[in-house]
């Protein structure tokens, strides 16, 4: 049976999470990747958030979606990650004003809520 992970050493998991995006030590496995980044990212590691937001917006390991990608750009550059905000203005170019607002609301509504009510 696979461990199950928890929510205790955000450090630790953003550290598998990049192990598994390169294959360090590990098979190289985006959807792994992609667990370890959230858990990490649910618990405000900046580092993390911009990585969901660069996840988000490449498809890897989950469906691509600008939106959720600008959002959790937004929350890293936030929590002190400023190269996420790059992120956003790349984003943009291929968004609407509303997709934009939505993202906006998106991440206030993630950080209001301790990262309990984050979208998919």
């Amino acid at each position: 049976m696979e461990p199950r992970p928890t929510r205790s050493d955000p450090d630790a998991q953003y550290n598998l999470g990049a192990m598994y995006a390169n294959g360090q030590g590990v098979p190289q496995d985006e959807v792994e990747s992609f667990r370890w980044f959230r858990l990490a990212a649910e618990q405000g590691h900046a580092e993390a958030q911009y990585s969901l937001g660069v996840m988000y917006s490449l498809g890897l390991g989950v469906l691509r979606d600008f939106v959720i990608a600008h959002m959790w750009l937004n929350i890293a550059d936030a929590n002190g990650a400023p190269i996420a905000r790059n992120g956003q203005d790349y984003l943009e170019r291929d968004m609407t004003p509303d997709d934009i607002s939505c993202a906006t609301e998106l991440a206030r509504t993630c950080m209001v809520s301790d990262y309990q009510d984050c979208g998919p």
